[in-house]
Order: structure tokens, then C-alpha cells, then sequence
């Protein structure tokens, strides 16, 4: 089974829970992980990047609840401010309407991978089997060995890093995710080089398929999994087993 692990998912024309169903029908993928966007408008993600913009810090997780209910196929993941004073709580009650994971987003939310309350976060996703999902922020305190000093402090918690770290290729995440079992890539606008020589270091088990909609299109970075000069076995492990295990979906 096809499972795209990274869809964001918000109130908008681009972004739309629709729109997306029927990108996911053109791909051929039978289901997906979802988490709140809309946050920054990614058809101008240079004015978000440059600072000219600034994003709307409220994630849109009651879209994504809804989205979820209304649609089986679909599957949750939770984002929280972890500079909020109130996101512990924030997360277990998300977490308790049965999300199944972490987004965390230092492009729109000023933090670090070493504040206190990353900590806390991360003990409570440990505790409940719940993965942490972010990418890079390109910022001192939110890039990939931050993110990796993280993880090795929680090894009891399942750590995601979008993108396959920094473009165009990140060694670093690449060494991080063959060395600690609970570190894994996910493929989105990844180069395909990069994502070919972490899988052959790492193995097919550390590395997740996904598309980063609405900024690319499922059927797009599906296609550099399949060109991979991998197994059947490991394609399959890749495009769905991998998440599957993950969040626990069977």
C-alpha cells in the first residue's frame, strides 16, 4: 500500500482537503498522513523565507480533524507552537482525539530544537508512541544537527526530518539516520542523488516517502522513489511500510 507520510492540508483554494483527494486519485495512492498548512502561503514561500511576510502562527488543526473524519484514507498529525505556554497540554489533548503525531515548524514558529519545552514534547510523543515530524528552520538552533541532538537525547522517541535535511544534499542528516535507529528521512523535494545514496547507507527501513503538497505533487516525488535501483521489497518499505509502522496505521 501507497502512502504519501507529508500533505499539508488547509482552508484554502490551493490547499484544500478536496483538492487534495483528487491529487491523491491522479497518483494512485490509496491513503495519506496529513498535518496543518496554510501557515505561510507556499506560492510565495520567498517573502516567508526572506522575512518580507510573516505567517499565521495559529496551526489549522480542526481542518485536519474534520478532514480525517470525514475521510478514512486520511491520517493526522498534530502542530503546536512549542513556544506557547500551554503547548504540553495543547498536544496531549490533540493527541487524545486521536492524532497520531508531531509537526513542529521552525519557519513559522521562533524556536529551538534544544528549548525546554521541545523536551517536554518530546518526552510526551515518547510516552505515547507519537513520531516528531519538522524540517529545517536555516536558522542557528532549527537545523539538521540540532535536530539530530535532539533525537539522541530521546532515543525512546521517533524523529522525522523532513526533506531529507538541508538542500540540495544533506551528509550530515544522511550519517545521522544510518547511525540512530530513530531518525528517519523523509523524501520531498529531495534530490534524487541525495535520497539514492542515504537509502544505500542507510537503508530503505530509515528512509519515507512524501510529497510535500501542495508545493509538489505526490505523483512527481513518487517517481524518484521508483526510479531507485532498489528491491520491490524496499520500494514497498519505503512508499508506505516504513510510515505505516510508524504511526502504528494497521
Amino acid at each position: 500500500m501507497i502512502i504519501d507520510a507529508h500533505a499539508h492540508l488547509s482552508p484554502t483554494a490551493y490547499g484544500s482537503t478536496e483538492r487534495y483527494l483528487e491529487v491523491l486519485r491522479q497518483s494512485g495512492i490509496e491513503q495519506a498522513v496529513v498535518c496543518p498548512g496554510g501557515m505561510l502561503d507556499v506560492r510565495k514561500m520567498n517573502e516567508f523565507v526572506s522575512g518580507q511576510k510573516k505567517p499565521d502562527a495559529i496551526p489549522k488543526n480542526e481542518y485536519v480533524s474534520q478532514s480525517v473524519q470525514a475521510h478514512p484514507e486520511l491520517h493526522g498529525v498534530a502542530c503546536v507552537d512549542p513556544c506557547h505556554p500551554q503547548a504540553l497540554s495543547q498536544l496531549e489533548a490533540l493527541l487524545k482525539q486521536g492524532f497520531h503525531g508531531l509537526m513542529v515548524s521552525p519557519l513559522v514558529h521562533k524556536f529551538s530544537f534544544s528549548d525546554d519545552m521541545m523536551a517536554g514534547l518530546a518526552t510526551l510523543c515518547g510516552e505515547q508512541g507519537a513520531p516528531i515530524i519538522s524540517h529545517n528552520g536555516w536558522r542557528p538552533g532549527a537545523n539538521t544537527l540540532d535536530y539530530v541532538q535532539l533525537a539522541k537525547k530521546f532515543p525512546r522517541t521517533n524523529f522525522i526530518l523532513e526533506h531529507m535535511g538541508a538542500h540540495p544534499a544533506d551528509a550530515e542528516a544522511t550519517e545521522a539516520c544510518a547511525s540512530l535507529d530513530n531518525l528517519f528521512l523523509e523524501t520531498s523535494l529531495g534530490t534524487h542523488l541525495h535520497v539514492a545514496e542515504t537509502v544505500k547507507k542507510a537503508g530503505a527501513s530509515k528512509v519515507i516517502f512524501g510529497s510535500e503538497f501542495p508545493l509538489s505533487h505526490p505523483a512527481l516525488e513518487m517517481k524518484k522513489v521508483y526510479l531507485l535501483p532498489i528491491t520491490d521489497g524496499e520500494r514497498e518499505q519505503i512508499l508506505g511500510g516504513n510510515i505505516r509502522g510508524l504511526l502504528c496505521l494497521d
